[in-house]
């Protein structure tokens, strides 16, 4: 099975970024001036669930493996977000990307509010078998609280089409129904979406392209460096070198490559799938991630995990935008830095919401079981994105913020009128 690697933070780190998600919202609680009710339930997650997995391996013994799934608010629509396997999930972890989630489904407006999932485990040190006994047990403990129009799980960190396969198939036989809405993610020949395999990449290529625009400049005179090579960094760099751009630098956990004529990002893929590494790359030079990160480039596009852009390395960002194809990669302190420096910052809730917007379209088709062309899923792709970036933009001339603030400001009014507007029962 092939899996994203990539290196989590600390569970120090994750309570930090639970922290941070919080203060973020309070921040723009003050700049909406919203009253304190509407402070009070949204500052939290409606409800986060703690569960005990235990399988058996292969070798006989069994385990128990700590689970989460963090609901954060369905003001807007049903909970929807990815579940991820990693050593370091955290319940903190969790409940900061169910938040995140949140803001990205309101500034993209699609019906959905936050959720997110995971499971504290190393697949890598697992067999195939493993982690389909892991997926399916796990799937059996959240049944209460999943389903086509509560909960919608989809792909995250080291889970992929095949992961969210044995969860429908899971649900099904646990609610004798073929529940194509279950999850998102999964594979097209049971009722995934053409275009989902790329879409993080792709929505994140299509905002790059409006902030691209402000400057007079395209792919083909912009130079790209992306930290990440799991599905998000290689379709980034994938699009941008299909559209005549040139791709600097890429890396891993274990360190990157870089190449001043441009990469060739088909033949640093096969590298790395033969090798599950870019270390050794005959194509470019190796580099690490803390010299990728202060590279010179038009755009740097951090999509590995959180807090890789700090208050220890932003001064040294040269890049003119930074596209946030990860979730929470700049911490606060980085955000004011880059934002002194003149340096764009397409926040994460509005750069990384393709994925979220495909999902929604795949929901969609399996709720009507009517199926999209390729073209299509694309060129509503295309709209929903640019439509969010313009939207965005606006609100942060209007309120004379960043785009941060802009995209900030944007979701949480939205989720507040959702809130003020259906009112609280009973």
């Amino acid at each position: 099975m092939t899996m994203q690697k990539g290196t989590e933070p600390k569970e120090a780190g994750t309570a930090v970024f639970w922290d941070r998600a919080q203060a973020q919202f309070r921040a723009t609680a003050d700049l909406l001036d919203l009253d304190e009710s509407c402070r009070h339930v949204l500052g939290k997650c409606r409800r986060v669930v703690e569960i005990a997995c235990p399988i058996r391996m292969d070798d006989g013994v069994i385990r128990s493996f700590r689970g989460y799934r963090a609901q954060h608010s369905s003001h807007r629509g049903p909970f929807k977000g990815g579940i991820r396997y990693h050593p370091e999930v955290t319940k903190e972890e969790v409940m900061a990307l169910a938040m995140l989630m949140t803001w990205k489904c309101a500034v993209v407006n699609v019906p959905f509010c936050g959720g997110k999932g995971g499971v504290a485990c190393n697949p890598q040190q697992m067999t195939a078998h493993e982690i389909e006994r892991l997926t399916r047990r796990y799937t059996k403990e959240l049944m209460p609280i999943i389903g086509p129009e509560t909960d919608i799980p989809a792909p995250d960190v080291n889970t992929n089409a095949q992961i969210m396969a044995w969860i429908q198939d899971t649900y099904a036989m646990e609610v004798r129904s073929s529940s194509l809405g279950v999850v998102t993610g999964k594979p097209i020949s049971l009722g995934g979406s053409v275009g989902r395999h790329d879409a993080t990449s792709r929505g994140c290529f299509f905002t790059c392209l409006k902030a691209l625009g402000m400057s007079n400049l395209t792919p083909a005179t912009a130079r790209l460096v992306t930290q990440g090579f799991g599905n998000a960094g290689y379709h980034m760099c994938k699009l941008w070198s299909q559209a005549g751009g040139k791709v600097l630098a890429v890396s891993t956990s274990r360190g990157g490559i870089y190449n001043e004529q441009g990469l060739d990002i088909e033949a640093a893929k096969k590298h790395y799938s033969d090798q599950r590494s870019l270390l050794d790359f005959k194509g470019g030079d190796q580099i690490t991630n803390a010299e990728l990160l202060t590279l010179d480039c038009e755009v740097l596009c951090p999509a590995a995990l959180e807090g890789a852009i700090t208050e220890a390395n932003a001064a040294d960002v040269r890049a003119r935008i930074v596209a946030e194809a990860a979730n929470g990669p700049t911490t606060a302190e980085a955000d004011l830095i880059l934002q002194d420096k003149g340096v764009l910052v397409i926040p994460d809730i509005l750069a990384n919401a393709g994925g979220v917007s495909v999902s929604y379209f795949e929901w969609v088709q399996g709720l009507t079981n009517f199926f999209w062309k390729e073209a299509d899923v694309h060129s509503r792709l295309q709209e929903i994105m640019e439509a969010a970036f313009d939207a965005v933009q606006e609100e942060s001339k209007k309120r004379g913020v960043s785009m941060r603030e802009g995209a900030m400001a944007l979701a949480v009014s939205r989720v507040a009128n959702a809130f003020a507007t259906r009112g609280l029962w009973p």
